[in-house]
C-alpha cells in the first residue's frame, strides 16, 4: 500500500487491484456496467467543449469516453499508484491524462474546470464537504458536478456474505462514520452517510441540486438475462447526486 493510508491506497495491493478491474468490466455480471454507468452518461449529457475533471478516476475507464464525445480536456487524479498507470495507459495517444493525488488534498484556481466527475469514491472521504467546497470554487460560473457513491442502504451493514445476494440488512443507518469491510480479498474502510447527509453536504458548499438518482437498473445492457436483471431490480447499489455553480 502506498503511504498515505487513504481509499486510494487500498487498489495497491496487487491481488486487489486485478480483482477490481476484472469485475468492473465484466460486462452484464458487473453492477457498473449495468447500474452506474448508464445512468452517468445519462446525466452528463453533452460534453462537448468542456474542461473535465475526475476525481478518484480509478483507471480512468470514463476518460476516453469523454474525449471521444468531444470534451476539451480530461484530468483524472487518483491516491493509488497503480490506477495512475492504468489509467495513463489507457489514455495513451489521447489528450486526457491522470496524475496522482488524493481527494482530500484537491484544490485547483478559480474557473479551472467546467464540469467534475467522480464515481464511486467520495464514500472512501471521511469529510467530503471540504472536498465539495474545492470542487464549487474551483468551478467556472455554471459548472457541475456529477458524483456517484455506493448506496447508504449498502454502506450501512456488511453481512459478510460473498455469494449472490438477493437482500441487504441495513443497519445503524443513521449512524454516520467508518464502516470496515471485506472486500475484493482486502479490507477496506468504506464512510457511511445517509442520502440526506450527501444531499445536505453539496448544498451547504453552495451547489444547487439539480440531480438524484438512484441508478435503476438498465434492461438494455443485460443481454436477455432476465434473471440477472430481476436480481438487480431488488436492491439499489448505487446514489448520483449532481449539482450546479449558480454563482
Amino acid at each position: 500500500m502506498t503511504g498515505s493510508g487513504r481509499g486510494g491506497s487500498f487498489y495497491d495491493v496487487p491481488h486487489v487491484f486485478e480483482r477490481y478491474l476484472g469485475l468492473r468490466h465484466s460486462g452484464v455480471s458487473s453492477p457498473n456496467y449495468v447500474m452506474e454507468e448508464p445512468a452517468l452518461l445519462e446525466e452528463l449529457g453533452t460534453v462537448a467543449g468542456l474542461r473535465v475533471l475526475d476525481l478518484g478516476c480509478g483507471d480512468a475507464a470514463i476518460g476516453q469516453v469523454l474525449l471521444n464525445a468531444g470534451c476539451r480536456s480530461y484530468l483524472g487524479l487518483d491516491g493509488s499508484a497503480a490506477m495512475v498507470e492504468a489509467g495513463n495507459a489507457a489514455l495513451h495517444g489521447t489528450s486526457g491524462r491522470v496524475e496522482m493525488a488524493d481527494i482530500e488534498d484537491f484544490s485547483a484556481p478559480p474557473s479551472s474546470f467546467d464540469l467534475i466527475v467522480s464515481r464511486l469514491a467520495f464514500h472512501y472521504v471521511n469529510d467530503i464537504q471540504p472536498v465539495l467546497a474545492a470542487c464549487h470554487a474551483c468551478l467556472s460560473p455554471g459548472g457541475r458536478i456529477v458524483f456517484t457513491v455506493v448506496h447508504p442502504v449498502l454502506t450501512s451493514y456488511d453481512s459478510g456474505t460473498r455469494e449472490k445476494r438477493t437482500s441487504w440488512v441495513v443497519d445503524d443507518y443513521f449512524v454516520d462514520g467508518p464502516r470496515a469491510r471485506s472486500w475484493m480479498g482486502g479490507t477496506v474502510t468504506w464512510f457511511h452517510r445517509t442520502v440526506e447527509d450527501y444531499v445536505a453536504a453539496l448544498m451547504r458548499t453552495g451547489f444547487t441540486l439539480t440531480s438524484l438518482r438512484e441508478c435503476a437498473p438498465r434492461e438494455d445492457r443485460f443481454n436477455g438475462d432476465v434473471a440477472e436483471l430481476a436480481r438487480r431490480r431488488r436492491v439499489p447499489l448505487f446514489l448520483l447526486l449532481a449539482g450546479t455553480r449558480t454563482g
